[in-house]
């Protein structure tokens, strides 16, 4: 994992795959704080930091992570509300937060620790505040990428639903992300299955930044699919985001 966050922290920058998570997830982070006065905001598995910015535009930003080596570079950046925890035991009283994300994080877990974590998520959610969640998706897409960040699961938009709704979450919007890009990584990832994947240790190349011409270009797509986005929902992408909320006047549990 050290080599993970390594390669994040050198490509979240400039990547044109985070560049577009960011526009995909910004107006979800939006919606959740419209109207909310200083909000405290929570990234659950914040790893080397870099969406703490995003998520605190408005108000004070929280983080955490199982990963020493994420917090130092979190650290590094300037950032100062961390703490070293796991998502199935989240380190904070019940009702904290009003926003609480969590990116890439829930599909490294097993079942039974994927299903803690949500409650967990639930239950430092203030009544009416709101979860941002994103996970790798469509199992057909595994391939070196899954290596590097220990994917136990891809998801479909069903079995997202399931997890979220079943730990108490109404679901606002959910769909499929870098849609536009689904041909290349779908090439790629089937190429790199039938090769064999790559082992853990030179996997880091998933995540390097490409020449700039090409990074260039396919930031260009991903941003028509961030306009596209705020109308219609994807049928099919590489990541599945969702907006939820925890409905106001229900406690913790």
């Amino acid at each position: 994992m050290d080599e993970l966050l390594e390669a994040t922290a050198r490509a979240e920058t400039n990547h044109f795959w985070f560049a577009g998570f960011r526009r995909f997830v910004s107006p979800l982070v939006d919606q959740a704080l419209a109207g909310r006065s200083s909000p405290r905001t929570l990234d659950c598995g914040c790893g080397t930091g870099g969406n703490l910015s995003l998520i605190g535009r408005a108000g004070a930003a929280y983080g955490f992570d199982v990963n020493p080596r994420g917090l130092q570079i979190a650290q590094r950046s300037g950032h100062r509300r961390l703490a070293r925890a796991s998502v199935d035991a989240i380190p904070f009283p019940d009702g904290t937060f009003d926003l609480v994300t969590s990116f890439d994080v829930i599909y490294a877990l097993p079942e039974d620790v994927e299903t803690t974590a949500m409650a967990e998520m639930y239950r430092v959610l203030r009544p009416g505040g709101a979860l941002v969640l994103s996970v790798a998706a469509m199992g057909i897409l595994r391939g070196n990428h899954s290596v590097l960040a220990k994917e136990l699961r891809r998801y479909s938009s069903a079995r997202l639903r399931l997890v979220v709704e079943r730990a108490g979450f109404e679901i606002a919007r959910l769909t499929y992300t870098h849609a536009s890009l689904f041909p290349l990584v779908l090439a790629v990832r089937t190429f790199q299955r039938i090769a064999g994947l790559a082992p853990h240790g030179t996997a880091t190349f998933e995540i390097t930044t490409p020449a700039a011409p090409m990074n260039a270009a396919l930031k260009g797509l991903l941003a028509v699919e961030a306009l596209a986005l705020r109308r219609v929902d994807m049928p099919f992408g590489s990541s599945l985001v969702c907006l939820a909320w925890k409905r106001s006047g229900v406690s913790g549990h």
